[in-house]
Formats: C-alpha cells, sequence, structure tokens
C-alpha cells in the first residue's frame, strides 16, 4: 500500500508536466520520471539498469525509443539459448534483458565458456555490433547451494566470486568478438543475490544460475530519438 501511494503522489505531483503520457517504451516527461520508473521495475522484478540522464526524457522521445528497443528485442530473440524479457531502465524507458542458462554456458562451478555459449555468444555479438547505440550491462548469478568443505560464509562469497568470473568471461568473449569495449558499461557478479526462483528446488536453483545480459537506452540513442534520427 505504501508503495501504491507514493505512485499515485507521484503522479498527481506530475500531471501537468505530463503523467498522462505513461505508455510503452515512453518516459515519464518530467523531473521525478526516473523515480517513477524505477518503483515501477521493481514492482514488475525488473532490476534498474543504467545511470539515470541528466534531464528527464520526454514521452514522445521515450515512444521513439520503445519502438527501436523492440526492434532490437526481436533481433536478439533469434540468439540459440536465450531467454530475451522487456524490462525497465533507470530512466523508465524500455530496455532489452537476455538470458542465459549457466548450465549451458559453464561446467558446474568453472567459469570457462563451453561450446555452446561461445556459439550464442557469437550471435549475440552480431545483435550488438548492429545495435551499437545500446549500452550493455552483464551480471552473473549463482544458486545457494554451499561449496563442499566450506563454510556458509565462506560459500557465499565463492558463489559470489564465481559469478563474477562468469560475467567476465561473457564480456571478455563478447569484446574478442568485435564488440566494442565502450558499449559494455559494467560487468558484475552477485552470487546468489536476487533469486529469481525458490532456491529449494532443483528446477528453481537451475533458474538462479543464470547470466543476465541488458541492452539499454545510451546517452546517444537518445540524443537521436530527440533529434529524430533514430528509426
Amino acid at each position: 500500500m505504501k508503495v501504491k501511494s507514493l505512485i499515485m503522489a507521484l503522479c498527481l505531483g506530475l500531471v501537468m508536466a505530463g503523467c498522462n503520457n505513461l505508455q510503452k517504451g515512453a518516459g515519464i516527461g518530467a523531473a521525478g520520471g526516473a523515480v517513477l520508473g524505477g518503483i515501477i521495475g521493481n514492482i514488475a522484478g525488473n532490476t534498474a539498469i543504467g545511470a539515470a540522464v541528466g534531464a528527464a526524457v520526454g514521452a514522445g522521445t521515450g515512444a521513439i525509443i520503445g519502438k527501436h528497443m523492440d526492434k532490437v528485442r526481436a533481433e536478439a530473440e533469434q540468439v540459440r539459448n536465450a531467454e530475451v524479457q522487456e524490462v525497465t531502465d533507470a530512466n523508465g524507458l524500455e530496455a532489452v534483458k537476455v538470458t542465459f542458462d549457466s548450465g549451458i554456458f559453464f561446467a558446474t562451478g568453472k567459469s570457462d565458456l563451453t561450446s555452446a555459449s561461445k556459439v550464442s555468444l557469437s550471435e549475440l555479438a552480431t545483435v550488438l555490433k548492429n545495435n551499437s547505440t545500446c549500452d550493455v550491462a552483464i551480471q552473473g548469478y549463482t544458486d545457494n547451494v554451499p561449496f563442499r568443505g566450506y563454510t556458509a560464509e565462506q560459500s557465499v562469497e565463492k558463489n559470489k566470486a564465481l559469478s563474477v568470473d562468469r560475467a567476465a568471461a561473457v564480456s571478455s568473449y563478447l569484446l574478442s568478438l568485435g564488440v566494442n569495449s565502450s558499449q559494455i558499461k559494467s560487468v558484475e557478479g552477485f552470487g546468489q543475490e536476487n533469486p529469481v526462483a525458490s532456491n529449494d528446488t532443483e528446477a528453481g536453483r537451475k533458474q538462479n544460475r543464470r547470466v543476465e545480459i541488458y541492452l539499454y537506452a545510451s546517452q546517444q540513442m537518445i540524443n537521436d530519438a530527440e533529434a529524430g534520427n533514430l528509426n
């Protein structure tokens, strides 16, 4: 109820600035837009990706970016072994989340890429190069299964280190395929944090062992959209 009240209060304060333009892919169009977009993203279970831009993105610009990101999502959906979703970034703009099962990408407890992962990443690299004004964030995750011979606290740290190594392996391979280093804005590992399913079942643990790659609007994309140069 508190979250709903906060959203209502923000909307009431933003009516004159275009709060009625909350359409797919559109920014809020006012100073509080990024805040409201972040709240909506959290309710939807999305991670707030990307730094807030210096000025709020107008609804018209947001709609143009949304239309463009629909095309990016459709292209990403052709990548093998990828689960692709529409999410919201830190500016309330449409972004694309690509999730890979760590079991396909890595052997248990390892951070070396498998042959299958290299095929998928080669296809993803093409998507990134075709959409060079998309910024990219790479995140690694694990389940909460402890390492044999280690305490629970030590296992948490080892899982986090493993997730960092896996995210770094993905980033390094994408760079080796010609993706521009300036396009990859963050490479992080969160270990067993932020589970997407219950760790009480094998099916849930499998979902939690994952690598997430986000494609979201860069400042250049926003500038292009504002200038009418983004298709």
